[in-house]
């Protein structure tokens, strides 16, 4: 990494030309990305990164410019072009660097470089047997791991420094199901901050049985009815409703341009009482989990809805100056290559204290929605529609039978308000989340929760089979 004088160098060059703000962000990192398919190993990736982003704020706009050149004449010079679109008063800086620490541990017991290729492979060979043994209707299976080993220094005109690192590890299992023109796909995920680790920790052979018992299992489905009814969302489901729905009209760059549906709210009853919606990037091992985000500010637990009440947004440097608070530790970016920008980290509604089990008891008839799949909001107005990959009609307060094809439509505010039970368990899911060309690693998480009424879209009605059990 960069000597902490080349540091306030580059940082006072950025300046030159007057500006409010400067900021320099290197990053060093190590990836590896493998991919099994029919049966063999299909893709491998691996290599280096490194490169620097130098940014400049003036009278509210940014200026920013990146180089993979890590000379110190190669950023003096693109802290130069950055300084000319500043204007202000010039000045002669005394920048004292002054590093900032975090009493959050991350222990990566195994780290990405400490494991073998060899292991890595035979983990998703093995994960791919597992997968193809369950059932003959399992037609296709892919497999894949992926690591980061990410080292980074972020510093600016306010004379703070931090010097992090950072690994994240991920294994995933698509398996898909095909009878005659029928075909449904199993999907798990699992992976998080921490080394490989991880396969100490998660059985990756169960978890490709689980994928290609879910796809097997739904080739079983009826088509989902339609119309509007109740619906429980297991905490299994993932937090794709509040992270979609909810989170990102929370981000704070969004509410100040007036493309949030929660601008103006503070203060205001956005949900039902039974729901406390929180983003915390201290969470032990999440995909989000950071000591620091990507311009040093601490990560940190932000209760954003509590007891329906909306307490604030996620604010990075920027938006929280603009705001005239403190940054809650969200300002993150995808690489040097990219501005930092106001991002969710580990977002879920807050366990509540409902039996799950006592939640399915208690509805009549409606949809259970074990796993979403993908989907798309408008954050403006809070609407959106989303994927359901596994679901089953409730009756009578019991698990009748599965359907697919069942969609999700409604407004985020509204389906809030309509949360009338919320189960004591909390599941996450992991994902990497899109904003503005930039992707960058997230959880989201519920607890088991019961929607009053929303519109289910479908193309069925009536009974269908018993549920294909698999133990």
């Amino acid at each position: 990494m960069l000597e902490h004088q080349v540091i306030t160098r580059v940082i006072k060059e950025a300046m030159k030309k007057g500006g409010d703000f400067a900021e320099v962000y290197v990053e060093e990192k190590d990836l590896t990305g493998i991919v099994c398919e029919d049966n063999q190993i299909e893709k491998v990736n691996s290599g280096r990164e490194s490169g620097a982003g130098i940014r400049v704020v003036s009278n509210g706009n940014t200026a920013y410019a990146y180089t993979n050149d890590l000379s110190e004449e190669g950023l003096l010079k693109t802290a130069s072009i950055v300084a000319h679109a500043a204007s202000g008063t010039i000045r002669d800086l005394n920048i004292d660097l002054k590093q900032r620490r975090s009493e959050l541990e991350l222990p990566f017991l195994i780290l990405p470089e400490q494991f073998s290729f060899e292991k890595k492979v035979k983990a998703l060979l093995d994960a791919n047997t597992a997968a193809r043994g369950v059932d003959a209707e399992i037609k296709q299976v892919t497999v894949s791991l992926a690591d980061l080993h990410k080292r980074f220094q972020v510093a600016n005109s306010l004379g703070q420094l931090v010097e992090d690192e950072i690994v994240r590890t991920r294994f995933v299992v698509n398996a898909v199901a095909a009878r005659e023109s029928i075909i449904q796909t199993g999907f798990e995920a699992v992976g998080g901050v921490l080394g490989w680790e991880l396969l100490n920790e998660v059985d990756v052979e169960q978890m490709a049985r689980q994928a290609a018992k879910r796809a097997v299992q739904m080739l079983d489905a009826r088509p989902a009815p339609v119309g509007r009814m109740p619906v429980v969302m297991a905490c299994t489901a993932g937090g794709t409703m509040v992270h979609e729905a909810c989170g990102h009209g929370l981000e704070a760059d969004l509410v100040q341009k007036g493309l949030s549906v929660y601008a103006g709210k503070i203060g205001q009853e956005v949900a039902s009482r039974t729901v406390s919606v929180i983003d915390d990037s201290s969470l032990a091992k999440k995909n989000g989990t950071l000591r620091f985000d990507d311009e040093g500010s601490p990560g940190k637990k932000n209760i954003l809805i509590d007891k329906g009440v909306l307490k604030g947004y996620m604010h990075d440097r920027l938006t929280a100056q603009k705001d005239g608070v403190e940054p809650t530790g969200n300002g993150r970016r995808e690489s040097y290559q990219h501005k930092p920008i106001p991002r969710m980290t580990n977002t879920y509604i807050a366990p509540g204290e409902n039996d799950p089990e006592a939640i399915i008891r208690d509805t009549p008839h409606g949809l259970l929605v074990k796993k979403m799949g993908g989907g798309q909001v408008n954050t403006t107005t809070g609407d959106f529609v989303f994927d359901v990959q596994e679901g089953y009609i409730i009756k009578n307060g019991e698990v009748q039978y599965p359907v697919r094809g069942a969609t999700l439509t409604g407004n985020g505010p509204e389906v809030l308000k309509n949360i009338d039970m919320v189960g004591n368990d909390l599941g996450f899911a992991i994902g990497t989340c899109g904003k503005d060309g930039q992707g960058v690693p997230v959880s989201d998480a519920q607890p088991t929760i019961r929607i009053k009424s929303i519109t289910v879209g479908g193309t069925g009605s009536g009974d269908g089979p018993e549920i294909r059990r698999f133990v």
